[in-house]
């Protein structure tokens, strides 16, 4: 499922994600219901999306979580449409906004892509929300403004950056989606990574006799393409990394190179 972001209002929703207007009183009386506000909304949202999903998500289950009512929380979040894009922006905030520059540009861009992709697999959900439309709040706009930091120590000009940018965060939320199904999978169908393979694997040699002759780049590759196995992998132990998973992971890995080889190649190549 795909979400678009900014569906609310537009002043309503960037006032909220700025915090440029100040909240509603809140009582504070006595009784045991803690202080109601926008950033307690969206905590427990976050909470919900991170552990049952969006799908699960509603203002009624964030009321919930609160002990309130769906509508106690409209005073303070118009609606679900606002709070996707307030949450969106609240966990971006565990990014970090600077890198150490002594080891160059290179080693820093490399961090900054195991973070996101890290950050991505803490919150699944991120990756349901479309970069067709970009939420506009202060700490997306953060992110955005490290990256084009460490981007700006490759010497390129801006024309190019502006295109690494574009190719760079699909690149990592790419990774990430293939490790985050990677971790669903299981759960999903039932079945391991290994169990599922070992099935199919047998069930196509046997009714596909000639998949080799009919599919040999394929082939020849699975024969030539010895894979490095994932540095977290441990060959014998309950805590070895799940093959999909390791395969997103080194792809990322290796994939992750080829961009920054190329990065360097433009840089040799400008007058």
């Amino acid at each position: 499922m795909v979400v678009f972001a900014g569906q609310g209002d537009p002043r309503r929703t960037l006032s909220l994600l700025w915090r440029a207007e100040a909240p509603p009183p809140v009582r504070t009386g006595p009784g045991p219901k803690p202080r109601l506000g926008v950033d307690t909304i969206v905590a427990a949202a976050v909470a919900i999306a991170d552990e049952e999903g969006m799908d699960a998500l509603s203002m009624r289950a964030v009321g919930d979580r609160l002990g309130r009512t769906a509508m106690a929380l409209y005073t303070h979040v118009p609606g679900k449409s606002e709070l996707l894009d307030l949450m969106y922006d609240a966990v971006h905030a565990e990014l970090p906004r600077s890198y150490p520059e002594s080891d160059g540009w290179r080693a820093a861009l490399t961090a900054w892509s195991r973070e996101v992709l890290e950050f991505s697999v803490r919150h699944p959900w991120v990756l349901q929300i479309s970069q067709a439309r970009p939420v506009l709040g202060p700490h997306e706009y953060a992110g955005l403004d490290t990256l084009l930091t460490l981007l700006r120590a490759t010497g390129l000009p801006a024309g190019t950056l502006r295109r690494l940018v574009g190719t760079l965060l699909p690149f990592v939320r790419g990774s990430a989606q293939a490790v985050a199904d990677a971790r669903r999978a299981a759960a999903a169908t039932g079945s391991g990574d290994e169990e599922w393979w070992a099935a199919r694997s047998a069930a196509l040699l046997e009714l596909v006799p000639d998949f080799a002759e009919r599919f040999p780049a394929v082939s020849r590759l699975e024969a030539e393409g010895a894979v490095e196995p994932y540095p977290g992998e441990d060959s014998g132990g309950a805590e070895a990394v799940p093959y999909l998973e390791r395969e997103a992971r080194e792809t990322f890995r290796v994939g992750l190179g080829v961009l920054l080889d190329g990065i360097e190649a433009a840089r040799v190549r400008r007058p």
